[in-house]
């Protein structure tokens, strides 16, 4: 687990809500310097918690002092009662800092269709204002659900000489499919970035990462990616991509959310095995990509992998599925760096021994080469085990 370094203008604090009934911390309070920038990707699900839609208003300003989320409730379908609770936590933050509502950010997680309960809310975030302040780990520990360990990355740019920092905490595990977000996660750089630049910039991040990803093709109803830019350090302000160091920034901004998204792939509920899936040779780099997340939704294509069975017979069927453009006989597929198939057919003298040993690995490669086109795509997911039926199941006992 990396250590995060500690970052000027970012504040951790967390206390327990009790919002499920377990011993653990359950509500994250994370003050941020007056002046701090913010940037969000969000869900596209037409079912969105309150807090998603609070968070879609709020962005419009630009600017952020806190961030609160909760985790065992995700306080959606809840109408109206899901509102005051979120009001409820947006009045005593504002109060508490001296600042405009719409500068405070909420994120909730956890099961759908049961209010978030305002009391326990409020008493929760009451503790947090007054406990001592948390490291990044803890941080990124209370904001778990099902997931297995926390979750945390941090790199580093170099703009007008000076070293910045940015580091990223996120949650989740399983209702991860790409949508303009999966999971919540948040993003925190020392770095000064015009609020607007740093949505163009998340959201170039986020095609490249977050977006690529699936665990099991279902979008959550709270997905939220945040960026915060605290301005904390003495390195030139970016205000465009032509700035001098805005490059470097956008380089580490992309790095820093592919480890976080990849962290959330090899924890996805029950997987045993992270599954890289490149496709070439497609007619254009959405239809690439289309191609691939038709691959790494399968079912089949996913047990497979957990069974570590060479079955490249269910990839041909997750091509012919895709509805892209494609041709059978073109097609060539390949398991770690061994094609299989070729011109839409086995291979002569096809030896699946090496493939095996691939596939007993916890790192499994597919190549797939539609053989029409120059276009490309990659994408990542686990495989599928009863461990995902078991979590499921049971997530709500």
């Amino acid at each position: 687990m990396p250590k995060l370094p500690e970052m000027s203008g970012v504040t951790r604090r967390i206390a327990q809500a009790r919002y499920k009934e377990w011993d653990r911390c359950d509500l994250t309070y994370i003050e941020l310097a007056e002046g701090t920038s913010v940037a969000g990707v969000l869900t596209q699900s037409k079912c969105p918690s309150t807090e998603v839609e609070w968070c879609r208003k709020a962005l419009l300003g630009g600017k952020a002092r806190a961030l609160v989320v909760n985790a065992g409730n995700a306080n959606a379908f809840t109408g109206a009662r899901g509102m005051e609770a979120v009001q409820r936590i947006l009045s005593l933050a504002s109060n508490h800092l001296d600042c405009c509502e719409e500068e405070i950010f909420v994120s909730s997680t956890g099961v759908i269709g049961e209010p978030l309960p305002k009391d326990r809310a409020e008493a929760g975030l009451n503790a947090a204002f007054m406990a001592e302040p948390c490291g990044w780990t803890e941080a990124a520990a209370t904001i778990m659900t099902t997931d297995t360990f926390p979750k945390m990355a941090t790199t580093r740019a170099i703009i007008g000489g000076k070293t910045i920092h940015l580091s990223g905490i996120i949650k989740g595990s399983g209702m991860i499919a790409p949508d303009m977000a999966t999971m919540l996660g948040y993003v925190f750089t020392d770095a000064t970035v015009d609020p607007g630049l740093l949505q163009d910039m998340l959201n170039a991040a986020t095609a490249k990462s977050f977006n690529c990803i699936t665990v099991d093709s279902d979008t959550s109803t709270s997905d939220t990616v945040l960026a915060f830019a605290t301005g904390q350090h003495d390195a030139p302000a970016l205000q465009s991509f032509d700035d001098p160091g805005a490059d470097a920034f956008q380089a580490a901004l992309n790095d820093l959310c592919m480890q976080l998204a990849h962290l959330v792939v090899r924890d996805g509920e029950g997987a045993s095995k992270f599954i890289e899936i490149a496709v070439m040779g497609a007619e254009s780099a959405e239809s690439a990509k289309r191609i691939a997340l038709s691959i790494a939704n399968s079912p089949l294509v996913k047990t497979a992998i957990a069974g570590e069975d060479a079955n490249w017979g269910r990839i041909v069927m997750a091509v012919g599925k895709a509805g892209e453009p494609a041709d059978r006989d073109k097609l060539a597929i390949g398991f770690g760096g061994v094609t299989v198939a070729r011109d839409g057919l086995v291979v002569p003298d096809y030896d699946e021994a090496p493939v095996a040993a691939h596939l007993k690995g916890d790192v499994i490669e597919i190549s797939v080469d539609i053989g029409i086109g120059n276009s490309k795509a990659t994408v990542w997911t686990c495989d599928l085990t009863h461990g995902y039926i078991s979590i499921n199941a049971d997530y709500r006992s």
